[in-house]
């Protein structure tokens, strides 16, 4: 291990007749099932929603460190990322994650900084560079 290396521990708890309980020290507990694709019931996170929230919350979090340390000035950033699972040769994978950011920035701001700003944070975001699958960045920066 380097001086860097953090772990995370998750646990996941259920029996036959009851979803998954994800909890972690200090947090909330999520309830999970499956997605209405493999039978369920669709009102519950299932480990693919997670999956891309991970990928939508860590573009996130790295753009609002990346904007912080460039002392650069925005408004309000929407992050929508569609995973996509599909067929392959072993089976069953993320093929792909769309994410389209959409950055609102003050009249005054360099729109073009703002998107090297968001290309630096889609290769920072370790999320994304931890999994097998390519990372597609869509931008749109609205001004005003």
């Amino acid at each position: 291990k380097t001086l860097m290396a953090h772990q995370y521990s998750v646990s996941a708890s259920a029996t036959p007749e009851q979803l998954v309980d994800l909890t972690a020290d200090g947090l909330p507990t999520l309830v999970s099932g499956p997605p209405t694709e493999f039978g369920g019931s669709g009102n519950e996170w299932s480990p693919e929603d997670l999956l891309v929230a991970a990928v939508a919350d860590c573009f996130t979090l790295s753009f609002k460190a990346i904007a912080t340390a460039s002392r650069f000035s925005w408004t309000a950033l929407q992050c929508d990322v569609t995973g996509t699972l599909d067929k392959v040769d072993r089976g069953m994978q993320f093929t792909e994650m769309k994410i389209l950011a959409n950055l609102t920035i003050p009249a005054d701001a360099d729109a073009n900084r703002a998107e090297r700003l968001l290309e630096k944070a889609e290769h920072a975001c370790f999320i994304t560079n931890s999994l097998n699958f390519a990372a597609t960045l869509e931008i749109q920066v609205t001004v005003g």
